[in-house]
């Protein structure tokens, strides 16, 4: 392994790239990772970032979006099957339907969606940004796509708006419900409810704090609290435990793990970097279509 970990510190050099992990991939690939960060963050670097190569360790959206921002780099995906479901649960055929019936309305698409999505939308944000970003937004009605769960979050946030939802959710945040928070509490009494957006409502309700990945690291590590449940993907423990030694995290719900994330290992970072394998290519019109939903987002967001 640590051969593996210094053939890939030499590469980084040699080819000038820069590694970014999302908080879910495994510890030990977030390990080796310049940047570690929610989707928001990571889209920042990755348009930023002054190296010629960019690896993202994540699921498909992230590098598509990497590569929208930034054309003339380089991105590699160390596993390109790895997806996610929920990019993929809205169409662009009710987009319209939505935008026929509603003059003033503002698709609004999470960064968790395809670049044929994005491109049918005015502007992307992610659970970090979103309650912000619609706040700033002129439109009365907005079509939040695809996650129905993160949507109502945001509509909660922002009551002065109309808010037409879509059906899409993610798979591993859909797996927790109003009993497993009653029986997380009931197992680690005293213990605070961290919970991402994501989750449906009935979950939600049960917290003590609702945020994004990034947000939940924040708030336990400034937090006076000792104990904390956790209802997100398990991978963000790694972050948690490394910066909090003194303080526990329980999961809200053992497995509640995405496969797609944990397909990304040290050996297929190596790989991609040694072959250039996994590559992303995005068509030049569909690029110049969803670039405007992605700028339009950092530049609400600032």
């Amino acid at each position: 392994m640590e051969n593996i970990k210094s053939r890939i510190e030499s590469l980084k050099k040699e080819k000038n790239a820069v590694i970014l992990a999302h908080y879910y991939v495994p510890g030990e690939v977030q390990e080796i990772a310049d940047y570690i960060g929610d989707s928001f963050y990571l889209s920042k670097i990755a348009k930023e970032a002054s190296q010629e190569m960019i690896v993202f360790c994540g699921v498909s959206f992230m590098g598509e979006s990497a590569k929208i921002l930034s054309p003339g780099k380089l991105v590699l995906m160390p596993d390109i099957t790895a997806g996610c479901p929920m990019a993929e649960m809205a169409q662009a055929d009710k987009i319209e339907e939505v935008r026929s019936k509603y003059n003033d309305v503002a698709v609004v698409c999470y960064i968790n969606s395809t670049g044929e999505l994005k491109k049918h939308s005015d502007v992307c944000v992610t659970s970090s940004n979103a309650v912000k970003i619609v706040k700033a937004l002129p439109n009365k009605n907005i079509y939040f796509i695809p996650d129905g769960n993160l949507g109502r979050y945001v509509a909660s946030q922002v009551k002065d708006k109309h808010f037409i939802f879509n059906d899409g959710f993610c798979h591993v945040h859909a797996k927790a419900g109003k009993d497993d928070v009653k029986a997380a509490k009931e197992a680690h009494p005293g213990a605070l409810v961290l919970v991402h957006p994501e989750c449906y409502m009935e979950v939600l309700e049960e917290a003590d704090y609702i945020g994004s990945t990034s947000g939940i690291i924040d708030f336990a590590s400034k937090s006076s609290a000792r104990e904390f449940i956790i209802g997100t993907e398990p991978g963000v423990m790694y972050k948690l435990t490394k910066e909090n030694k003194d303080k526990k995290f329980y999961p809200l719900l053992p497995g509640q793990v995405c496969p797609d994330m944990k397909k990304i290992t040290l050996e297929k970072v190596l790989k991609c970097m040694e072959d250039g394998s996994g590559a992303v290519e995005v068509k030049e019109d569909l690029r110049n279509s969803a670039i405007t939903a992605l700028s339009r987002m950092l530049e609400l967001a600032r």
